[in-house]
């Protein structure tokens, strides 16, 4: 059966495969409740991308890379081409949760490419489990080298270095340490003096919900407003710099990200205040030029109209409910990842990047 549990061990995972099941932590349910879903069918994965409760782009790399491995494992009698016909439609099935972030479709490529070949039913299912675990271990050492790189974008000086981040880049939206957050982590951690700005990133309340939930845990001072104070408090409080995540970044440096990135970016440009984003080159799509190509994923009305159980909005309206929207390359100062801070022009710098390279665009 598959459901809710108390999950596994003490403290918290975004996921966690533990002897043939996937461990998702709920992310609808914090932060008033810890609570895994106990997946053990690629169906179950699949919801739990799609209704968020397991969200952020690494994270839903590597839940759908363990939900090929759970429709991998091979039944009694099963031969090779009936698994891998398995492991085919359940790509497809987790390739339609969620459209806009880029790690979910190079994790399932990634997997199928690795299990292309294999003589048996039961190297099949094992080179897919390998794969799907090698994903996530990839991540957590990815996250701990981008947010190290990161540290060269923060001021030094005793005084607090304010930032402001939106949505939620943390353990929850990767399988360890974060993006932007684990930015910003590995500064407090370093004892670097912060106070985190965070945007309550409606509709689903993100930054409110889990990035208050985690700096919390973590110790770190901040303070919560809502999605249109940004303006307000770089204006009058003074901001050092804004720090984003990314769920797909363009070849010409456009960047995908929850819905309000944008307006965050254009009030950064207005008042002279630096905009990073960070994010690991898995997010980077060469083959998407611009953020025009991009499909932006639209999402139910009630996400907008109804707020804990409570309908806001009057019955019938039209309601718009974009998930992600696209900042301009023009706008973003840098680029965080794994191979170091990646400055414009993107077209060349990311393009280095992904081939390992290095350049004058490259810190």
């Amino acid at each position: 059966m598959s459901g809710a549990g108390a999950g596994p061990g003490a403290g918290y995972q975004s996921l966690r495969w533990d002897d043939g099941i996937l461990w998702v932590l709920d992310q609808r349910r914090l932060p008033g409740e810890t609570r895994y879903i106990r997946a053990d069918a690629v169906t179950v994965v699949a919801d739990a991308i799609r209704t968020l409760a397991v969200r952020g782009a690494p994270a839903i790399g590597a839940a759908a890379a363990y939900g090929l491995a759970l429709a991998a494992a091979p039944a009694p009698g099963d031969d090779v081409a009936a698994v891998r016909e398995r492991v085919e439609r359940a790509a497809v099935l987790l390739r339609a949760t969620r459209p806009t972030a880029v790690n979910l479709g190079w994790a399932l490529d990634r997997v199928l490419r690795s299990a292309a070949g294999q003589p048996t039913a039961a190297a099949l299912s094992e080179r897919v489990l390998a794969e799907a675990a090698a994903i996530a271990d990839e991540d957590r050492r990815i996250n701990r080298a981008l947010a190290q790189h990161g540290q060269a974008v923060l001021p030094r000086r005793s005084a607090p270095v304010t930032v402001i981040h939106h949505c939620n880049t943390g353990s929850l939206a990767t399988v360890d340490y974060g993006t932007a957050l684990g930015v910003i982590r590995a500064a407090h951690e370093a004892g670097q003096n912060l106070l985190v700005l965070v945007d309550e990133t409606r509709p689903l309340l993100q930054g409110a919900r889990l990035t208050m939930w985690e700096l919390q845990q973590l110790g770190i001072p901040a303070a919560l407003m809502v999605d249109g104070a940004a303006a307000h408090q770089m204006r009058t409080r003074g901001v050092d710099l804004c720090l984003v995540g990314a769920d797909r970044i363009a070849a010409n440096g456009d960047v995908a990200n929850k819905i309000g990135t944008y307006q965050l970016a254009l009030a950064a440009k207005a008042h002279g205040v630096p905009f990073y984003v960070a994010a690991p080159l898995s997010t980077v799509d060469l083959t998407t030029p611009t953020g025009d190509a991009m499909v932006i994923e639209e999402r139910h009305p009630d996400e907008v109209a109804v707020v804990g159980g409570r309908r806001m909005a009057p019955e019938g309206v039209v309601v718009l409910n974009p998930a992600f929207d696209v900042t301009p390359a023009a706008l973003v100062a840098g680029i965080i990842t794994e191979a170091g801070v990646v400055r414009p022009p993107y077209a060349e710098s990311l393009a280095l990047a992904m081939g390992r390279g290095r350049s004058s665009k490259i810190e």
